[in-house]
């Protein structure tokens, strides 16, 4: 009996989540949610575009060889940095042993990074023409446009279509939004995120529990999901004396528990992931020191930084959205959620807020387009304006390696 039970519910959540996508993609906001976003990634290959094309340049003025072709260079931007690591997990897999004092520049150092994003390339990887690059970026394009609209979905949820509209446009074309076509894992937590939470509004907490689970095993800050299942489940219990939700906090943690568990048999070692973070990346704990210290130092030296630049913006942005978070609120489970990615955001010692950090507090964005819902001539086309251009700006500045994305 228990069995058929949760067979019907699987069937039904399915035909739900079914009947959700079509419905949503007939709808003109969807329309023009999907709209801003393929909009948006021409604006992120124009600022790969800007960097491929100056390279060439710089090449030619130093009479050294054409470093390749227009669209492998722009191939080449979008997976630098962090797609570089996750390149050598899709190719090697994980270490067998990590060297003693270990250093950024060992091929070792991959350990730091989580599994699912990498699996899932290599998934694709064998069906899709190309290669792993082209692998890594095809499936972050796709899985960019399920963000939108699965974003936009829990938005129309909370608010209105017209929130929905504005919440797709902005996680379109924020700055953060760069790391949708890169070769970086956060397109996936952010899928994984916003279906624990659609399945959370729905209270089916064995598929909440599922998505949360493999979001903590796709990135370090999916433990923010942990934090929302057991906020989603207190208030079941308190509300509603529903005792099965505590199997959704239960699950969530069990990814990047599964993650740890798996570095020590396959290494060797106890706590790897957490001696190479420390000695490859000499990654600390600051609790916002290196925040405000590096945004002091953009305000004493403005040109000196452009890393400092982009963490200033980034708390600047984050005063904004959390303003409207205070003035168009959401359930707790959401800010619960949001506070937990912005306090691991800013927790390192190392790099800090960042624009693609930010983006990961996706309600933030529900909050600010609830709040400007009836703005279209003051703060709106401002706010269009300026995240164009930021989103042009931060990928041409994280592709010529002069600010750490």
């Amino acid at each position: 009996m228990m069995v058929e039970n949760l067979r019907f519910q699987s069937m039904s959540n399915s035909k739900w989540f079914v009947s959700a996508v079509r419905s949503a993609s007939s709808r003109t906001p969807w329309r023009t949610g999907l709209l801003y976003y393929f909009l948006s990634r021409l604006m992120v290959f124009a600022g790969a575009g800007i960097v491929a094309a100056q390279r060439v340049i710089w090449a030619r003025g130093n009479n050294e060889p054409d470093p390749g072709s227009g669209l492998g260079l722009i191939a080449e931007t979008l997976n630098g940095w962090d797609g570089h690591w996750y390149l050598e997990i899709i190719r090697k897999g994980y270490p067998r042993n990590i060297p003693a004092n270990i250093t950024y520049f060992q091929p070792e150092a991959r350990a730091a990074f989580f599994p699912v994003y990498p699996y899932l390339v290599r998934a694709v990887d064998v069906v899709l023409p190309g290669n792993q690059v082209a692998a890594s970026l095809a499936l972050n394009f796709v899985l960019g446009a399920f963000v939108i609209l699965l974003v936009g979905m829990i938005a129309r949820h909370l608010f209105d279509d017209k929130v929905a509209e504005r919440t797709m446009i902005l996680m379109s074309i924020f700055p953060g939004s760069f790391i949708l076509s890169h070769a970086y894992s956060e397109a996936t937590l952010l899928v994984l995120a916003a279906l624990c939470f659609l399945f959370l509004l729905r209270k089916n907490w064995l598929l909440a529990g599922l998505m949360a689970a493999f979001g903590t095993a796709a990135r370090p800050n999916g433990l923010a999901l942990v934090a929302a299942c057991a906020v989603a489940c207190l208030i079941a219990i308190k509300n509603d004396r529903e005792w099965k939700s505590i199997i959704a906090p239960i699950l969530a943690p069990l990814g990047y528990i599964g993650f740890m568990v798996f570095l020590r048999f396959h290494t060797g070692e106890s706590w790897a992931w957490f001696r190479v973070q420390r000695e490859a990346w000499q990654e600390g704990t600051s609790f916002g020191g290196t925040a405000l210290t590096s945004t002091f130092e953009f305000l004493l030296h403005p040109l000196s930084s452009p890393t400092d630049m982009l963490t200033t913006a980034s708390l600047a942005a984050l005063v904004f959205l959390a303003y409207a978070s205070w003035k168009r609120r959401v359930p707790m489970m959401f800010n619960v959620y949001s506070l937990s990615v912005l306090f691991l955001m800013v927790l390192p010692a190392t790099v800090t807020a960042r624009p693609r950090f930010l983006y990961t507090a996706f309600p933030l964005f529900i909050s600010f387009a609830a709040w400007t819902r009836k703005d279209n001539d003051t703060w709106w086309p401002v706010v269009v304006a300026v995240s164009s251009v930021g989103l042009v700006v931060v990928t041409a500045l994280s592709g010529f390696g002069t600010a750490i994305p």
